[in-house]
């Protein structure tokens, strides 16, 4: 059985159906056309992988490594999308990312609300299930409060 989600954004009705196959399909209602009739919508495991790292660096306290070749020479950047892979398994995406987090906050509940969030918005954008998010913390960024400065 395929399922079925709506979406209305300023215009005409845009239905998605999800088949077995794990291929969306999207279309206007208006045709009256069946929207599997004109083709599918497929995404690349990059994509998602894009999609997720994005996510990931809206979120409070999480910065990704910017910069070097090779690992040398990078910084800490709040401001860059962090590294992210996808693996999809039919309509399963599972997501690894790699992140840098602000020191003390506390890591469990910062971690837990970044797989929290991704899961949410790869699953609501892509319509794929999201089986798992992989973190590695890569580094953490201490708060410079209390340290003295180099001249």
């Amino acid at each position: 059985m395929a399922a079925t989600t709506t979406d209305v954004r300023g215009g005409p009705e845009v239905t998605t159906r999800h088949s077995a196959s794990g291929r969306a399909t999207t279309g206007r209602t208006a045709t009256g056309e069946e929207p599997t009739s004109r083709g599918t919508t497929t995404i690349p495991s990059d994509v998602v992988a894009k999609i997720a790292a994005q996510v990931a660096s809206e979120c409070p306290h999480i910065g990704a490594a910017a910069g070097g070749v090779l690992g040398v020479g990078a910084r800490r950047d709040f401001g860059s999308r962090p590294t992210a892979t996808c693996d999809l398994y039919g309509r399963k995406a599972v997501l690894r990312l790699d992140v840098g987090v602000d020191f003390p906050t506390p890591l469990r509940s910062t971690v837990q609300t970044l797989r929290e969030q991704v899961t949410s918005r790869v699953e609501h954008l892509t319509g794929l299930e999201v089986s798992r998010v992989d973190v590695d913390i890569s580094w953490l960024n201490p708060a410079n409060e209390g340290r003295r400065q180099l001249r």
